[in-house]
Parts: structure tokens; C-alpha cells; sequence
């Protein structure tokens, strides 16, 4: 899995955030998005890496400015009880 975290400006409200994860999904083969106006973010995870300039033209196309694209392996955190 990767991890591809890139910094979006223009997001208001919760709308703005759902219209950037649409048009994501739509252009590219992922598996979750998740957008934040608050953190100015958009994290995308994906079996493949993504290219970079892909993923800009995806959110930029939406009217939002997208910038700093940067895909790293990424490796879900694992849950153990009392410490183990």
C-alpha cells in the first residue's frame, strides 16, 4: 500500500472535501481518500504508487489548488491489547 498526502487550498466546508475525494476516485485506481479543509490535506491510499502530476491534475481540475504531492510506502498501524 501507499500513502499520498497533498496539501489543497480552497476548501470551505465539508462539500469542498467530498467534490475533491468524487473527482479523485473518479480519476484514479484507490482504495480510500479522505480530504480536510482544517488540515489543508488530502491523504489517498492506493495498492500502486500514484504519479504525482496525476493526482494534481485530478484535484486542480476541481477549481481547489493542489501542490506537493508525496507518495510513501505506507503500512497500516497495528492494534495490540495491554502492550503486546
Amino acid at each position: 500500500m501507499y500513502q499520498t498526502t497533498v496539501h489543497v487550498e480552497g476548501m470551505m466546508c465539508g462539500m469542498c472535501e467530498s467534490h475533491i475525494n468524487d473527482a479523485v476516485r473518479k480519476a484514479l485506481p484507490v482504495k480510500k481518500v479522505e480530504s480536510s479543509r482544517s488540515k489543508k490535506q488530502t491523504v489517498i491510499l492506493s495498492e500502486e504508487p500514484l504519479e504525482a502530476q496525476a493526482v494534481l491534475d485530478a484535484i486542480n481540475a476541481t477549481g481547489y489548488e493542489a501542490s506537493d504531492a508525496v507518495c510513501a510506502p505506507y503500512e497500516k498501524k497495528k492494534f495490540h491489547l495491554f502492550g503486546r
